[in-house]
């Protein structure tokens, strides 16, 4: 999702890596789950996300789609996000204990929070967004420990293929809204619909659609 930011306003006016340390501990959210509620429909899924929470939860693509997820639109393209409930908007995995009940395979937005990334020449930066954690004390941890996936590497070139991916499509149904229809179906039957095989790499996976998809893009 694209923001007209101005960092100075909603940051501490530094970028970092994966290998810097930020204040973004918050005492495990003990007693809080204010980030988990109100969110509307921006903890967008990308397919990292889907691959974790099937593989998590045994449950296939359309499975989620009955009861944790929905569809919405992004800058022209139809994307799946995490559905909140009542009129809260609480996330549909917090349970009655007010905690995460996927924390294990939460989404990549849910993992970084309060940071954000900054996309730039190829590559990404974080930034921390310091007036959206509710916590008065925040205690300095690495980012590549906060984020805790494995394969950081590979996770960090699927997020940076994707993201310009992402960006190139919203820029061709610009130019050609006829092809918006198709761009969207296609998309989400290439990297959503068709269901990941969990017990196998999800990178091998993702990369075999992506070089497929790549193909037909370069012809419209």
């Amino acid at each position: 999702m694209k923001r007209s930011i101005d960092l100075k306003e909603i940051s501490d006016g530094r970028l970092y890596t994966e290998n810097d340390m930020a204040k973004v501990g918050c005492n495990d959210c003990k007693g809080c789950s204010a980030c988990c509620q109100g969110m509307g429909d921006s903890v967008i899924l990308d397919p990292a996300d889907i691959y974790r929470l099937c593989r998590g939860l045994d449950m296939d693509f359309q499975r989620l789609l009955e009861k944790y997820i929905a569809f919405g639109v992004v800058d022209g393209i139809i994307l799946p996000h995490l559905r909140m409930e009542g009129g809260q908007e609480r996330c549909s995995f917090l349970n009655d204990e007010e905690r995460c009940a996927i924390y294990a395979y939460r989404p990549g937005i849910c993992r970084i929070f309060p940071l954000g990334r900054i996309y730039k020449n190829g590559d990404f930066c974080y930034f921390l967004q310091t007036k959206e954690c509710v916590s008065k004390v925040h205690t300095k941890v690495k980012i590549s420990k906060w984020i805790d996936v494995e394969r950081q590497t590979d996770y960090k070139r699927f997020l940076i293929k994707w993201h310009y991916l992402i960006n190139d499509l919203e820029e061709l149904v610009k130019k050609k809204q006829e092809l918006s229809k198709e761009v969207n179906m296609r998309l989400l039957q290439s990297f959503y619909v068709a269901d990941y095989d969990t017990a196998r790499d999800f990178y091998e996976q993702f990369e075999k659609r992506y070089d497929e998809f790549i193909m037909w893009e370069d012809y419209q």
